[in-house]
């Protein structure tokens, strides 16, 4: 994948994955979580309208949380880098966050844990990379995934 194509990689929702989603999204409205899921909320760039989604939030060992774009450079990513901030939803309960865009080379730990975490249900949209990947795998990679840091 050459820098240009990694830079600009979005996959976007086919057959049933927008009523898969549209399904998806009710569930945290709910106080659902599936797996550490959250709706993320973003203010919209052009609109300054609240935009949700649902996210998983990837939390270390050590306490750290990340978002990580599976689908690539998607609107909520778009969003998140001007906005620089958003809240996770859940039921009631609401986090405010400000994020931070990793770069290329700090998101390799990341997308390992993140895989190894949600490979299962992400795993199409890394094109064959799994956890198992090589650190040179994930590097190439790296550019079409975009991760944040939460604080």
């Amino acid at each position: 994948m050459d820098a240009h194509t990694a830079a600009t990689r979005y996959l976007g929702p086919k057959g049933l994955d927008p009523y898969m989603n549209r399904f998806f999204n009710l569930l945290p409205k709910l106080g659902i979580s599936i797996a550490g899921s959250r709706l993320l909320a973003v203010r919209g760039r052009k609109s300054g309208e609240w935009r949700t989604t649902l996210v998983n939030v990837l939390t270390t060992d050590d306490g750290a949380r990340y978002l990580v774009a599976p689908r690539g450079h998607t609107q909520w990513v778009r969003n998140l880098r001007v906005a620089g901030s958003g809240e996770l939803r859940l039921g009631r309960r609401v986090q405010t966050f400000t994020a931070t865009e990793l770069s290329d080379a700090d998101k390799i730990p990341v997308l390992r844990a993140y895989l190894d975490r949600w490979g299962w249900e992400v795993g199409r949209f890394f094109e064959g990379v799994t956890k198992h990947a090589t650190d040179a795998e994930l590097a190439d990679i790296a550019p079409g995934f975009p991760v944040f840091a939460l604080a």
